[in-house]
């Protein structure tokens, strides 16, 4: 026979299949549909799918909603708070008008606002608390979005009429339930500084304003704690006439506000110091940052958890396929061939469930209103009061960087889970293996 004969055919005949090739992927499904005598393997692969499933989706929902609860909560506050603060020297100098359009101008400034902040005692029905008066410009109001659309059309006509702002304030709608107003009524402020006069500063000044709205900023706290004055007023009524607190500056995109600082701080002009809400925040923001941290490790190893039960359906395959592997390795099987079929059935079940889990999270997530509504109409209560939370349904944000990691760390356990039994399978001693069957 020469070489011309048997030369390619035999060559092409005698090559081995090469890694995760169709027998080695057909051999690894065919053992995961197990037969009735085998049930107890297929009933473990099932409660592995299961349970991988449920952790997936579990963590994709508890960290979306974590996700859209953090979002809301800090859209509120910042829509409250401002996104950076310009204070220094600037607000004493004569051409401040002139650097408050400069910061206007900048790109991806919002809004640019002077205010005054002071505190003040409140009494008004024989009640007395504390409160933060801000001083804003009636024009300004607009850039407190939540607040602003909180007030009745009346309130925002009236605010700022009259001489020097007039004496219609605006309170918190929790400050004034907490107190027993209404719009309309009276309610009395004192100063510890009061008015400039001839003869010095007159101090502790206390004056009767009208209760022109009530508006409702999503946060409780602020709504107990904050009354807005028209700037005029407020200059005049804590003895700071003619004087800026601070330049209240909003920006397009508040996670990224690092990056403003500097553009912001330039077009201020010499003197000006500037700092942003991280700042202001800084232990709400640390908190909501260790809370997300937290809660991903501790989901993160109730997924590592449910992956691990690949191991026992493998290891049972393993010890009911002793016969069959060391009849494949008798024949011609490498270890390397063993291990990967084993691999891959682990490797199946952990993917399964994984794509199930992300496929039930994600659906849950983006019908979650509707799940919430259901629940409360078949349990005839409320699952998340409005009143309470400012909200109409529980927030979920959908963050495609958390499902990414999900999903890798989920397939990372499922095939570590299945490489530990697959290896013990691939060092399995077919003489040894025969001996016994």
């Amino acid at each position: 026979m020469t070489d011309a004969t048997v030369g390619p055919a035999t060559k092409n005949a005698t090559k081995p299949a090469g890694p995760f090739s169709a027998w080695e992927v057909g051999l690894a499904l065919r053992y995961l549909r197990a037969k009735r005598k085998e049930g107890g393997i297929a009933m473990i692969a099932v409660i592995s799918y299961v349970a991988i499933a449920l952790a997936v989706m579990a963590l994709i929902v508890v960290m979306s909603i974590m996700a859209g609860f953090r979002s809301t909560l800090l859209d509120r506050m910042l829509s409250f708070n401002s996104h950076m603060y310009v204070q220094g020297q600037i607000l004493n100098d004569p051409n401040r008008e002139q650097a408050l359009e400069r910061i206007k101008a900048v790109p991806g400034v919002i809004s640019a606002a002077p205010m005054i902040e002071a505190q003040s005692l409140v009494r008004a029905g024989g009640m007395t608390t504390g409160a933060i008066v801000k001083g804003i410009r009636p024009d300004d109001l607009r850039s407190l979005n939540y607040v602003y659309d909180s007030l009745d059309p009346e309130a925002r006509r009236t605010f700022g009429q009259g001489e020097y702002g007039g004496d219609n304030i605006i309170i918190g709608r929790a400050l004034a339930e907490g107190m027993g107003l209404r719009v309309g009524d009276a309610i009395t402020l004192y100063s510890p500084t009061g008015a400039d006069s001839a003869f010095g500063n007159l101090g502790g000044l206390e004056k009767s304003y009208r209760i022109g709205g009530l508006f409702t900023s999503g946060t409780a706290d602020f709504d107990r704690a904050f009354i807005f004055m028209p700037q005029e007023q407020a200059q005049l009524f804590f003895g700071k006439e003619g004087v800026w607190d601070v330049i209240d500056v909003k920006v397009a995109k508040p996670d990224e506000v690092g990056a403003m600082i500097a553009p912001v701080r330039n077009a201020a002009g010499a003197g000006a110091f500037v700092t942003d809400w991280r700042d202001r925040l800084a232990a709400f923001w640390g908190a909501l940052k260790v809370e997300r941290v937290a809660m991903s490790i501790i989901l993160g190893l109730v997924v590592a958890i449910a992956a691990l039960n690949i191991i026992s359906g493998i290891v049972m395959l393993v010890k009911n396929k002793t016969r069959d592997i060391a009849i494949l390795r008798t024949i011609g099987a490498s270890q390397s061939s063993m291990l990967r079929v084993f691999f891959m059935a682990g490797a199946t079940i952990g993917v399964a469930g994984t794509i199930t889990g992300l496929t039930l999270g994600l659906l849950f997530c983006l019908n979650i209103g509707s799940i919430q509504h259901f629940l409360e109409w078949v349990f005839q209560t409320k699952l998340f009061d409005a009143d309470v939370y400012m909200l109409d349904a529980v927030p979920a944000l959908v963050d495609p960087l958390d499902v990414f990691w999900v999903t890798l760390w989920s397939t990372f356990m499922s095939c570590v889970a299945g490489l530990i039994p697959s290896w013990q399978a691939a060092k399995l001693d077919p003489v040894e293996a025969l001996r016994y069957e």
